[in-house]
C-alpha cells in the first residue's frame, strides 16, 4: 500500500472558519486526539500571528507525541528586507517546532498586485527564508500559495517558486488551490506535471469554494502527491477546507492507499464529533462516515435490503470508522425496519406478526399528524408498548394552568398549576420558571418526585422547535423534541400541537415516562 502522509491544519487553517475559535486547552486537547489518530503532521499555529499562539506552542513542549510531527507556520520574510530582521520569521524560529512550513506567492497576479513588489523580489523571498530555517537545522515544507491559479497563467513563473524553494532546501513542497476553485482533472494535471519535474516529496492543499475541495485532494493524489493536507470536518476560510474526515477513509478503505493505521482509522468518528464539540459547532449529521446518518437507513426497500446484506446500500461496514447503522423509523419505512425496534422489547414477534402491522400503521397515522420518530426514540417505544399492551401510565393529567407575566422578574416570568392523578389519588402542585415549559416542568416535578424519586436523576439537555406549517403563521402546528439524560443514558421524546406549550408538554410527559417504564 502506497503510504500518505495526512497533514491536519485544524489548529492553523481550520480556525479561520466563521464561528470557530479554540482555546490554549482546546488546542492542546486536539493535539493528543490527532496524535492518537496517526496523522504525520499536526500544523498548530502561527506563532507571528497572535499571542495565543506563541503560548500555545510554549506549553506544547510539554507533551510527548508518539506519531505527529508539530509544525508551526508562517510566511516569507517582507519584501526589502532580511530574514533576521523579520518579527514573523524570528517568531516561527522562537516556536521551536522540527517541521516548518513557509508559505510563499507562486501566483504573479499576487505578487505584484497583492504584496506590491517584484517578481524577482518574490523570489529572493522564498529562498532567503526557506534557506535561513535549513540553515537553522529544521524540515521545511514549503506552501506554494495560489499555486494552481499562478499556474494557469503563468506557468514558468509557478513552477520557478517551487525550484527556487528546492534549491533552497526545502523537504518538500505543497501545492495550494488557495481560491478553492481548481476542477479535479485541472489538479490531476498540473500535479502531475509537478511530480514528473521534481525529484520531491510533493503535497496538496485545497479549498472548498467550488465544493471539490476533497475530489481535488483524491486527483492529487492519483497524480503523485503523498503529502495530503486538510482539517477536522471541512473547517476553514470561507467554503472551508478539504474534509479529512471524508477523505481519509476514501483514500484507505477505497482506494488502497494507507494514511494512518487501521485500527487507529475506528476513532474517526469519535474524532470527528470530538472537535465538533470542542469547537462549538453542531456535528454535520449529514457528513460522509462521520454523520449519524452516514449509515441511516430509512426507506423500507433499502432496510429490508441492508438487513439481507449490508453490502446493498453501504459503502463500508461503519464499525471501521467507529460509526454504527441505524434503521429509521417513518411512515415510508417497511416491516423490516420496524421489526428490529420491535424485537428490541419482543423479540418473538415476526415481519408476519400482526402486531408489526399494527405498529406500523399506528406510525404511519402518527406522522401524518406531524409526529417523526427518526430523532425521537424515547416516544417511539412508547407508542409500541401501547400497541402491545405493555404500557401502564405512571399517572394521568386532569388539567393544568399557565400564566405567564412581563417583564421577567429574577429569571422568572411564568406560573403553572397542574393537577394530577397517581394510582388513584389526586395531587395539585404550583411552581414557577423561566418560561412556560420550565414552569410546568418544575410544577410536575413537584408532584411525582413524591411518588417518584428516581425522576430527580432526569435533567433535560436539549429543546427543539420546528413550525410544521408556517403558511398557518401563528396559528401553525409545531413539533417540540425535548432530549432527556439521567446521567447514564439519554433519550428524545417528542410532542405536536398547534399549541406549542401543549406540544411541549407532551414531549415532556413521554420523556418521563419513558424514565419510568425504562425502569420497570
Amino acid at each position: 500500500m502506497k503510504s500518505i502522509r495526512i497533514y491536519d491544519t485544524t489548529l492553523r487553517d481550520g480556525v479561520q472558519g466563521q464561528g470557530i475559535s479554540f482555546t490554549v486547552e482546546d488546542k492542546l486537547k486536539i493535539v493528543k486526539v490527532l496524535d492518537e489518530f496517526g496523522v504525520t503532521y499536526i500544523e498548530a499555529g502561527n506563532p507571528g500571528s497572535n499571542p495565543k499562539d506563541i503560548e500555545f506552542f510554549e506549553r506544547v513542549k510539554n507533551i510527548k507525541l508518539r506519531n505527529a510531527k508539530l509544525i508551526a507556520f508562517g510566511s516569507t520574510r517582507r519584501a526589502n528586507t532580511t530574514t533576521e530582521e523579520d518579527a514573523n520569521v524570528i517568531s516561527l524560529l522562537n516556536a521551536d517546532t522540527e517541521v516548518v512550513t513557509i508559505f510563499g506567492k507562486s501566483w504573479d497576479f499576487q505578487v505584484t498586485e497583492i504584496l506590491k513588489t517584484t517578481l524577482e523580489e518574490n523570489l529572493k523571498m522564498i529562498y532567503d527564508t526557506v534557506k535561513f530555517f535549513k540553515d537553522k537545522g529544521k524540515s521545511v515544507i514549503f506552501d506554494a500559495e495560489h499555486f494552481f491559479d499562478g499556474y494557469k497563467q503563468n506557468p514558468e513563473y509557478a513552477l520557478k517558486t517551487l525550484e527556487v524553494a528546492l534549491e533552497a532546501g526545502a523537504d518538500s513542497v505543497c501545492l495550494c488551490d488557495t481560491k478553492g476553485g481548481a476542477f479535479p482533472m485541472e489538479v490531476y494535471e498540473i500535479t502531475k506535471t509537478v511530480v514528473d519535474k521534481f525529484n520531491t516529496e510533493v503535497g496538496i492543499h485545497c479549498h472548498n469554494d467550488n465544493g471539490m475541495a476533497v475530489a481535488d485532494s483524491i486527483m492529487a493524489v492519483e497524480a503523485g502527491a503523498i503529502q495530503v493536507q486538510g482539517t477536522i470536518n471541512g473547517y476553514g476560510e470561507r467554503c472551508g477546507n478539504a474534509n479529512l474526515c471524508t477523505l481519509i477513509p476514501n483514500l484507505q478503505l477505497l482506494m488502497g492507499y494507507k494514511c494512518v493505521p487501521d485500527e487507529n482509522l475506528k476513532q474517526l468518528t469519535h474524532l470527528a464529533r470530538f472537535v465538533s464539540e470542542i469547537a462549538n459547532v453542531t456535528h454535520d449529521e449529514r457528513a460522509p462516515y462521520v454523520g449519524k446518518n452516514a449509515f441511516s437507513h430509512k426507506a423500507g426497500m433499502h432496510a429490508d435490503a441492508v438487513n439481507k446484506n449490508t453490502y446493498s446500500y453501504e459503502l463500508i461496514d461503519p464499525s471501521l470508522v467507529g460509526n454504527s447503522r441505524t434503521f429509521l423509523i417513518s411512515e415510508v419505512a417497511g416491516r423490516g425496519a420496524v421489526l428490529n425496534a420491535i424485537n428490541e422489547m419482543d423479540p418473538t414477534i415476526t415481519k408476519d406478526s400482526p402486531e408489526t402491522k399494527l405498529i406500523l400503521d399506528k406510525l404511519k397515522e402518527m406522522e401524518y399528524l406531524g409526529y417523526q420518530y427518526e430523532n425521537a426514540g424515547g416516544s417511539l417505544e412508547l407508542l409500541i408498548r401501547k400497541v402491545l399492551g405493555r404500557y401502564k401510565p405512571a399517572f394521568n393529567l386532569k388539567e393544568f394552568k399557565v400564566i405567564v407575566n412581563e417583564p421577567t422578574v429574577n429569571s422568572v416570568n411564568s406560573f403553572a398549576i397542574i393537577k394530577v392523578e397517581v394510582d388513584g389519588v389526586e395531587e395539585i402542585a404550583a411552581a414557577d420558571g423561566d418560561g412556560p415549559v420550565h414552569a410546568l416542568d418544575n410544577a410536575v416535578r413537584r408532584v411525582l418526585e413524591r411518588f417518584y424519586p428516581q425522576i430527580k436523576e432526569m435533567r433535560l439537555t436539549d429543546y427543539k422547535v420546528r413550525v410544521l406549517d408556517s403558511n398557518s403563521a401563528t396559528a401553525a402546528k409545531v413539533r417540540v423534541i425535548i432530549e432527556s439524560t439521567d446521567g447514564k443514558d439519554s433519550w428524545s421524546t417528542i410532542g405536536v400541537s398547534t399549541d406549542i406549550i401543549e406540544a411541549s408538554w407532551r414531549a415532556l410527559v413521554d420523556s418521563i415516562e419513558y424514565k419510568l417504564n425504562k425502569e420497570n
